[in-house]
């Protein structure tokens, strides 16, 4: 009985199978010497080890320039679908391998701690109303000093956490501990790198706070005529007036009155697109959704700001209406809470630009009324002095704010549509050292395994 006929080397050729499945193929192909999935899994190993459920490591990758596109090389539909594998295969703490994804849902907090923490937003505009109507009631500049005191201490938690905190935006450390030098100095250096990164938001904040108190008495002092009559700007000696602090107060009853209605617009958008990240079965689904939310949070913001003017208009003793200085408080107040908004979510440099662009304008509003007082050069507070003439001091910072905020509101539309908005932020993948094979490892695993070291599989 004769078998198979030798073939050109020698060897004797193999019977023709039976072709392969589609189940099988793919499982071959999945199997084969690179397997694309698992070398993305190395490369994003600490995001997916720290990672909480699969939309972390989606928003992560997101980050990183991962689409839907690029997933698709990666024989996946979308990157959620990708996430999912990822959360799979990356072993975690208590993990043993390739196990289901599993939930890390935290304790609910009693009802009591949740509503007093919803209603502690409402604390500075009560603080500030209070010390308002008791400094102008007593004539004392103590009570004043006390409430202001008073009402920064309550300030603080709420930009601290909540909704408009950003002491979850930072970096998750690693669970592996070191030595508590090195843990100080690391402590030690992100408490500098905050600071440094505040410091432009917090410094614009303040100049937008410091013109809002009296900057209009200030210009009005600088151009002096705004009667609005024809001829050559010829300011007189600097004389604005007594300074009267109601408007100051008004617009810092405001202002602190905003923190809530600000809170609750914050915390309604993060959970809504939370929740639109859980349901979306791709990136593009998820920004169109996105979009509306945002826009819709900063409406409801600005909704509310009406009755907040006419309540601080109530407090102050004295206060006359004016259209445009509470039209101008408001577009501070907006673009605050849009600032805040960005600075949440991981955008605080947008945040920082969009601020400082409002305190430029309004640099060159002081600028320009100031250096029209130097010999020739009457011409350049001659705008100025026609737009305080024809709407009043008051319309100048309205209009910078107004436009500040609505490039912001533009750009948070764009930029709080993506997933990596939506969770705590990671720091960027580290290879890792390569483990080094065993005597036992068997060669099948060297050289399937993309991370092997091609010396240490000959050795």
């Amino acid at each position: 009985m004769t078998g198979p006929a030798p073939g050109p080397s020698g060897a004797r050729r193999e019977q023709p199978s039976a072709p392969a499945s589609a189940h099988e193929r793919g499982a071959k192909a999945r199997r084969g010497s690179v397997d694309p999935v698992r070398a993305l899994m190395h490369r994003h190993r600490e995001l997916c080890a720290r990672a909480v459920d699969p939309l972390e490591i989606a928003a992560g990758l997101e980050a990183h320039g991962v689409t839907d596109r690029t997933a698709a090389r990666f024989r996946h539909r979308d990157v959620f679908s990708l996430a999912e594998e990822l959360y799979a295969r990356v072993p975690r703490d208590g993990d043993g391998g390739d196990a289901a994804p599993r939930q890390k849902t935290a304790p609910a907090r009693p009802w009591a701690l949740r509503a007093v923490l919803g209603l502690l937003p409402l604390l500075p505009g009560a603080l500030a109303a209070a010390t308002v109507i008791g400094a102008y009631r007593t004539g004392a500049l103590a009570v004043g000093a006390a409430g202001a005191v008073l009402t920064a201490g309550a300030l603080w938690p709420c930009l601290r956490r909540g909704p408009l905190g950003t002491g979850g935006r930072r970096g998750r450390t690693s669970r592996r501990g070191g030595r508590s030098a090195n843990r100080s100095a690391g402590r030690f250096a992100g408490l500098l790198t905050a600071l440094f990164a505040a410091l432009p938001g917090a410094l614009c904040t303040g100049w937008l706070l410091a013109y809002a108190a009296c900057g209009d008495w200030l210009l009005a002092g600088l151009i002096g005529r705004t009667d609005g009559a024809p001829g050559p700007f010829a300011p007189g000696p600097f004389a604005a007036g007594p300074y009267d602090p109601g408007a100051a107060c008004e617009a810092a009853v405001v202002l602190c009155l905003a923190v809530a209605p600000a809170a609750w617009c914050a915390r309604w958008f993060a959970i809504r697109a939370r929740r639109r990240l859980a349901a979306s079965s791709g990136l593009d689904e998820f920004a169109a959704g996105v979009r509306p939310l945002c826009a819709a949070a900063a409406l409801a913001f600005l909704l509310a700001l009406p009755p907040l003017v006419l309540t601080a208009r109530l407090t102050v003793p004295g206060a006359a209406a004016d259209p445009t200085a509470e039209a101008g408080i408001a577009a501070l107040a907006g673009l605050l809470f849009l600032a805040r908004l960005l600075t949440v979510h991981g955008f605080r440099a947008a945040a920082a630009t969009g601020t400082a662009a409002a305190c430029a304008a309004e640099a060159a509003v002081l600028g320009a009324a100031g250096a029209a007082r130097l010999p020739g050069c009457a011409a350049l507070g001659e705008p100025v002095r026609r737009l305080a003439a024809a709407h009043g001091t008051a319309a100048l910072p309205a209009v910078a704010c107004g436009a500040a905020a609505l490039a912001l509101l533009v750009y948070a539309c764009a930029a709080l549509s993506r997933a990596s908005a939506h969770t705590a932020p990671t720091t960027p993948p580290t290879p890792s050292p390569p483990p080094i094979p065993t005597r036992s490892t068997s060669m099948s695993d060297e050289t399937t395994a993309p991370h092997a070291i091609p010396g240490e599989a000959r050795r």
